[in-house]
């Protein structure tokens, strides 16, 4: 089988504030939702109405929604790594060991989300060689328990996402739903992760762009660590966008899937962004 490794992102950027550099990569990570053993197609958040991918980039995926053939592909178009949302972990059934095993075995760096809530959750998840945990505020029980995930783990295998619907927070935990987009990025960022991901369900699918407002309202109380964002990207003119915004990656699927998301404009998104773009040192 071939393996597709492509350096970790952080150790190619630049540290934020280095002056003498004038642009800096934009990572840009594939997307893959796994349901019932499959990789499905995102769309608005309705999960009941996601059906299995069958072309990526004019490309057929067979058998439809084998989830190694969609990896594969989007290495092979020179993407930084994979974004895995385990949906039926999330939604509290049993993890997805096989498929999450066969795409490790890719050698791609692998960004799973599958529901950790827990301490015990996380490490099982590092133990399935996840190179980065993801605890979405759909799932996470408290910024203690996430807090205590950093300390774990260390914070830079562990990636916040912030999960909205249309621009508002959707969190298990009522206290955290009801708080602004920048005020949960601030605790988190005071809880020890090392990325947060800005993921608006609402737009997944939907091919509507991002809402930089909100996103430049995140980067400012998450300025330390790396920002992604993820829902509505339609092509390189909308990486430009996040880019100037100051986000340091983004999360595609759809752009892709439809080609209007290319191999040359994942190239060019490797010299996007101002000087300010950059992962956390560590």
């Amino acid at each position: 089988m071939r393996h597709y490794y492509h350096q970790p992102y952080a150790t190619r950027l630049p540290n934020r504030g280095d002056d003498a550099l004038e642009s800096a990569a934009v990572m840009i990570v594939g997307v893959l939702d796994l349901l019932a053993g499959r990789a499905v197609h995102a769309q608005g958040g309705r999960r009941d109405g996601y059906a299995p991918v069958e072309n990526v980039a004019g490309r057929s995926i067979e058998p439809v929604g084998d989830v190694t053939a969609l990896a594969a592909t989007y290495m092979s178009l020179g993407m930084d790594g994979l974004y895995v949302a385990d949906l039926d972990a999330i939604e509290g059934r049993p993890l997805q060991e096989r498929a999450i095993g066969a795409l490790t075995k890719l050698g791609a760096p692998l960004w799973l989300d599958a529901g950790a809530s827990s301490v015990d959750a996380a490490r099982r998840h590092i133990e399935l060689e996840a190179t980065t945990v993801i605890v979405g505020s759909e799932t996470f029980s408290s910024f203690e328990s996430l807090q205590n995930i950093c300390g774990a783990l260390g914070g830079r295998r562990v990636a916040f996402s912030l999960d909205l619907l249309n621009g508002k927070p959707l969190a298990k935990n009522l206290a955290v739903g009801s708080c602004a987009p920048r005020s949960i990025t601030a605790r988190v960022v005071e809880a020890g992760v090392g990325t947060v991901i800005v993921l608006d369900l609402g737009r997944v699918g939907r091919s509507v762009g991002p809402d930089v407002d909100l996103i430049a309202a995140v980067r400012a109380a998450a300025s330390s660590v790396t920002l992604l964002v993820g829902g509505g990207i339609r092509g390189l003119h909308d990486l430009r966008r996040l880019a100037d915004t100051g986000c340091d990656g983004a999360l595609v699927a759809t752009a892709v899937h439809d080609g209007r998301l290319t191999a040359h404009d994942i190239a060019i998104a490797r010299v996007l962004g101002p000087a300010r773009l950059g992962g956390k040192s560590s």
